[in-house]
């Protein structure tokens, strides 16, 4: 590197809801979140949503660290319907970071993936859940190695830790991948969980994209 040119920022990759939810403590984590990012110099890419906990995590790192902290992803088809006031033919918007438009969801995943450092789950629903155990299906098959944080806010994912225990214990999820995720009950446990994460040694050792 040169001495004009800039070390790439350390950039977590968060998957979230486009609705509120009716726990007003979900919004809340996504600013503490983006508080957290911004202490942290860390950049954020999501998937492109201007409403609810999507909304409030990119433009509250966009207020504290500008909008080229934020990288939304979205498909086009989804655009009228996770985003509000925001014109997907715009390089920018001044609230919500910087977006890219894509043709659907899997290029939507792959860009995420491939741009993060690390992945964070605040609360969600379906299309969280998928985007999460994809992810950490990847790493389980040696596709990546990085962190991977769920943000139990008021111990939304309780269901899924007790889940991820039970397929551990009846033997379908090798008992070291078990800790491929990492379970945060506060926003002020993710630094930490992030810098010390170690790959789980039972994961597959396989050889990807050089066939």
């Amino acid at each position: 590197m040169t001495g004009t040119e800039k070390a790439k920022p350390f950039t977590v990759a968060v998957f979230c809801g486009s609705k509120p939810g009716k726990n007003p403590a979900y919004i809340n984590a996504a600013s503490d979140l983006a508080h957290v990012f911004h202490q942290q110099g860390w950049n954020l890419v999501y998937g492109g949503g201007t409403t609810g906990i999507m909304g409030q995590v990119s433009k509250t790192l966009v207020s504290l660290s500008g909008p080229h902290s934020v990288h939304g992803v979205i498909p086009s088809p989804l655009s009228a319907k996770e985003q509000e006031n925001l014109s997907i033919t715009s390089a920018e918007s001044h609230h919500y970071g910087i977006h890219t438009v894509v043709p659907d969801m899997h290029t939507r995943k792959r860009m995420m993936a491939q741009e993060a450092n690390a992945f964070i789950a605040l609360p969600g629903g379906y299309g969280t859940a998928e985007e999460l155990f994809e992810i950490v299906t990847w790493n389980q098959l040696g596709i990546h190695d990085s962190p991977i944080i769920l943000l139990n806010v008021d111990g939304f994912w309780d269901g899924i830790v007790g889940w991820i225990k039970q397929a551990v214990d009846d033997e379908f999820v090798v008992d070291d991948c078990g800790s491929i995720i990492q379970v945060a009950n506060s926003v002020e446990e993710v630094p930490k969980l992030i810098q010390e994460y170690k790959p789980a040694k039972g994961r597959f050792n396989l050889t990807w994209g050089k066939e």
